[in-house]
């Protein structure tokens, strides 16, 4: 499959809404666990709804399922709405650990796993904004 054709079916592949949702709060419950997430779970807001839900709204669109996000904010200017916080390899890669857990939690399969985890981690090098 090509990679523009597998990018418009993530979505699908992933199994829709549940099981995206299923992800996403997977994710902020491991991040809200376990300590090896502080630093990552201290930049959001407590309770962290809202951050579900943008999340959710967001990978759903990148996806290619429903453009969630967009409807309600626009585009995501993902960079320019992370600027205010501190970001280095260290939160970079406590965002990466959490996902790629919250994957095998859900039971993603190991092929998706994989391809998304090339995505999320040019993003999350991306949007580093300081050194180390």
């Amino acid at each position: 499959m090509e990679h523009e054709e597998q990018k418009s079916n993530l979505y699908e592949l992933i199994g829709g809404a549940e099981k995206l949702r299923e992800l996403v709060d997977r994710f902020y419950d491991l991040m809200q666990l376990e300590p090896e997430f502080a630093g990552i779970n201290a930049m959001h807001p407590q309770p962290n709804d809202s951050s579900r839900d943008k999340l959710f709204w967001f990978l759903s669109g990148w996806m290619g399922g429903p453009n969630l996000y967009i409807e309600q904010f626009g585009h995501p200017r993902l960079r320019a709405r992370h600027l205010p916080y501190p970001i280095g390899v260290s939160e970079r890669d406590q965002w990466l650990r959490c996902m790629a857990w919250a994957m095998q939690d859900v039971g993603i399969s190991q092929e998706l796993q994989e391809h998304l985890m090339q995505s999320f981690l040019q993003t999350a090098d991306w949007m580093r904004n300081r050194a180390g």
